[in-house]
Parts: C-alpha cells; structure tokens; sequence
C-alpha cells in the first residue's frame, strides 16, 4: 500500500527558480529534502531572506581572475 507524505503545518518554501537553475546540489529546484522528509530552501543556491548577501555564479558566468 501506497502512502503520501504527511501533512505540513506550513506550505513549502518558494526558491527562486532563476537562482537554482544551474545548482548541482539541488539539480535546479532551489529545495532540498531532509532526512525528516522536510523540504527546505537550498543552501547552496538560495540566499537567507533578509541577508542581502548574492549567491555565486554558476561556473559559465565567473570571469577569470586578472
């Protein structure tokens, strides 16, 4: 028998998808899964609301250092 997912008090995060397109860690949905089955905002694409702080650039759009 098949079971869905438990029920979330709180709905999933929304990622900003244009940041998480070429993220390896979480192959481009800006969200990860826990072992908890919990789903939550990338860390590697997905900057913390209110940080003000840029993700990286994906590899093609890093220009080499001069």
């Amino acid at each position: 028998m098949a079971y869905g997912a438990p029920h979330s008090p709180a709905p999933p995060p929304r990622p900003d998808l244009g940041l998480a397109r070429d993220c390896e860690h979480c192959l481009g949905w800006g969200t990860v899964v826990t072992r908890d089955g919990a789903h939550e905002l990338c860390e590697t694409c997905q900057p913390e609301p209110g940080s003000g702080a840029a993700p990286p650039l994906p590899a093609a759009d890093r220009k080499p250092p001069a």
